[in-house]
C-alpha cells in the first residue's frame, strides 16, 4: 500500500504559510475573515490558553458550532494543543449531544451564544466541562475572542504525532447510536493527497464555495484541511440555500463548488429564473449520492463545470473512489479508485469476490482508514478484518473500475425471498419526466415480508405516477415494481445530506396502482 512522503503535521502547515502567505485570505464566512498569518497566530494562542486551562494531551474537545471562521479555528487550535478534537452537529438534540459528550468523554466544548442554553442544560450534570463560548458572552464560559487574541503563558504543544488519535467524528447514526470515528492526522492528510489534491487538482489558487455542514467528515477533510493544507481559500457560507449560494457566486470568483443533488437542483433553478449566467466554475463536487446524466448536463450547461461524484465514509476520512474531472464520467458511478487506495467487492454472505458487474459488498484499504471506533473495541473488529474495512455499502464495478453504488446490506429489500435494492429502483424512477428526486424503502407486508415503496419528490412541472409505474413495469423484474408511490416535498437528509431511506415521510397523495403482488 502506498505510503504518502511529505504528509507534515498540521502545525508545521501552518506556521509555512505564515511565512509565505501572510497576508492571503484562509477561511471567510458572512462576518470576518482571517488570513494565513493570523490564522496561524489565532490557533497557536488558543491552543496555549486551552493548556493553561486545563487541556491535557489526548483529552477530548467538543466543537459545537455553525458554519464559521471560528469552527475551523477551534479544529485546528485543539489539533495544535495536541487533543482531540470532537465535531458535533449543532442541530443535535439534547439526547443526543449528551451522548456524543458522554460516550466521547469531551472535557472542554467550544460553542457559541446559539447554543449556550442547551450547553447550560447538560453541563449542569457534567460539571467536569470547560465551556470556550465564540460569538456571545457568559460568565461562566472561557471568551474564544479573549484566548485568541491575547498572549498564553507558554506556546501551543504542537507535538501531536501523525499516528496518534486527532479526531472523533460520529457517524450520522441512522442505524442505532452514532458511533465515534477515530481517525488520525496522516490518514486523514493522506485522504487530502490522494484524493482532493491528486484527483481534484486542488491547489493553492483554489476559491472553495462552501455551504456544507463544517462538522460533517467531507467538511474536515477537505474544506479544513484541503485548504488549510494546499493554502487555498474557501468562503463558508451558514447553509446550502439555493439563493445564498447563487449571490456568493455572482459576488466573487470561485474555483470549485460542492453541494448535495438537491441544492444543485435548487441552484439551477434558481440561476434559470434570474436569467442571468454565473461566472464558470472549475469543478463542482456532489456528495450525499451519484447523480444521473440529467443533473450533470444542467450543472454543465448552467455552472460551466464538470459534475465530479465521490464515494467514502466518516471511517474512510474521505472518498475511496472519485470520478475525475477530466474524464468520462458513466451517469449513475462514482468514478475509479482513488491512488493508493485498495477495493474490493465481496458476497456478504461467503466473503467471496464477485465478478464485474456483479453486487457485493465494498471492502476498502487505503492508509486513511479509521483507527477503531472510540470505546467499541468488538465493533472495531467486526468492521476492520486483516486490514480491509467493510463498509456495510453494496456495489457493482463495470470493467474500467467504475463503482456504483446500490444500496446497504441493511436497506436490501427482500420479497417473498427475492432481494431488491432500493437504489435500482430509484435510478428507474429518477428517468421519469418530472421526478426531481425519489426515495425507496420496504414497508412490511404480512403476507410476502416486504414490498417496496417509492417517496417521489416531482419537479415543478408535475409528474405522471402512471408514467412512473408504467416505466418500472418495463424496466424491472414484477417483484421490484413499487406497490405504492407517495408524493412528498421534500426527502429526510441525514446530517451529511444524504438520504435517509428508513424515514422518508408518507406525505402527500399516495397511488397505490403497482405491479402485482406475489
Amino acid at each position: 500500500m502506498t505510503q504518502v512522503e511529505g504528509i507534515r503535521p498540521l502545525s508545521e502547515v501552518l506556521r509555512e504559510h505564515a511565512l509565505d502567505r501572510p497576508d492571503q485570505v484562509a477561511f471567510a464566512d458572512e462576518e470576518r475573515q482571517v488570513t494565513y498569518g493570523r490564522l496561524e497566530e489565532r490557533t497557536a494562542r488558543l491552543a496555549g490558553h486551552l493548556a493553561a486551562h486545563g487541556l491535557g494531551r489526548g483529552d477530548r474537545v467538543a466543537l459545537l458550532l455553525g458554519n464559521t471562521v471560528a469552527t475551523v479555528e477551534g479544529y485546528l487550535a485543539v489539533t495544535r494543543a495536541a487533543a482531540v478534537g470532537v465535531p458535533v452537529n449543532p442541530q443535535s438534540s439534547d439526547a443526543e449531544l449528551s451522548h456524543q459528550l458522554d460516550d466521547s468523554g469531551a472535557r472542554f466544548v467550544i460553542t457559541d451564544g446559539s447554543h449556550l442554553d442547551q450547553v447550560t442544560r447538560l453541563r449542569a450534570e457534567r460539571p467536569h466541562l470547560t465551556v470556550v463560548l465564540a460569538h456571545g458572552e457568559d460568565p461562566g464560559a472561557l471568551s474564544f475572542d479573549d484566548l485568541a487574541t491575547t498572549e498564553p503563558a507558554r506556546g501551543p504543544r504542537d507535538d501531536l504525532g501523525l499516528d496518534e488519535p486527532a479526531w472523533i467524528l460520529y457517524t450520522s447514526g441512522t442505524t442505532g447510536r452514532a458511533k465515534g470515528v477515530v481517525s488520525t492526522q496522516r490518514g486523514c492528510l493522506w485522504s487530502v493527497h490522494s484524493s482532493y489534491q491528486g484527483v481534484l487538482g486542488l491547489a493553492p489558487d483554489d476559491r472553495l464555495l462552501w455551504p456544507l455542514p463544517l462538522f460533517h467528515s467531507l467538511a474536515h477533510i477537505l474544506c479544513v484541511l484541503g485548504v488549510t493544507v494546499t493554502g487555498a481559500t474557501a468562503r463558508i457560507l451558514p447553509g446550502f440555500g439555493a439563493r445564498d449560494v447563487l449571490e456568493a457566486l455572482r459576488a466573487e470568483p470561485y474555483t470549485m463548488l460542492l453541494g448535495v443533488p438537491s441544492m444543485y437542483f435548487r441552484l439551477l433553478d434558481a440561476v434559470e429564473e434570474s436569467g442571468r449566467p454565473v461566472p464558470d466554475l472549475r469543478v463542482c463536487l456532489v456528495t450525499g449520492a451519484a447523480t444521473g446524466a440529467a443533473l450533470a448536463e444542467a450543472v454543465e450547461r448552467v455552472l460551466g463545470a464538470p459534475l465530479v461524484n465521490s464515494y467514502g465514509s466518516t471511517e474512510t476520512c474521505g472518498a475511496i473512489t472519485m470520478s475525475r474531472p477530466d474524464a468520462p464520467r458513466v451517469p449513475g458511478t462514482c468514478g475509479t479508485v482513488v491512488p493508493g487506495a485498495e477495493l474490493r467487492l465481496v458476497d456478504p454472505r461467503t466473503g467471496r469476490r464477485v465478478a464485474p458487474g456483479e453486487e457485493g459488498e465494498v471492502l476498502v484499504k487505503s492508509p486513511g482508514l479509521l483507527l477503531g471506533y472510540h470505546g467499541r473495541p468488538e465493533e472495531t473488529a467486526a468492521a476492520l478484518r486483516d486490514g480491509w474495512y467493510r463498509t456495510g455499502d453494496l456495489a457493482t464495478r463495470d470493467e474500467e473500475g467504475r463503482l456504483a453504488v446500490t444500496g446497504r446490506v441493511k436497506e436490501l429489500i427482500i420479497r417473498a425471498g427475492e432481494n431488491i435494492q432500493p437504489g435500482e429502483i430509484e435510478a428507474v424512477l429518477r428517468t421519469v419526466p418530472g421526478v426531481r428526486d425519489v426515495a425507496v424503502t420496504g414497508r412490511p407486508d404480512e403476507a410476502l415480508g416486504e414490498v417496496p415503496v417509492a417517496y417521489v419528490v416531482p419537479g415543478p412541472g408535475g409528474w405522471s405516477p402512471a408514467a412512473a409505474i408504467a416505466a418500472c413495469r418495463d424496466r424491472l423484474s414484477y417483484f421490484k415494481v413499487p406497490v405504492a408511490l407517495y408524493e412528498t416535498t421534500a426527502l429526510p437528509l441525514t446530517g451529511s445530506g444524504k438520504v435517509s431511506r428508513r424515514r422518508s415521510p408518507r406525505a402527500g397523495r399516495g397511488n397505490p396502482a403497482a405491479g402485482r403482488g406475489s
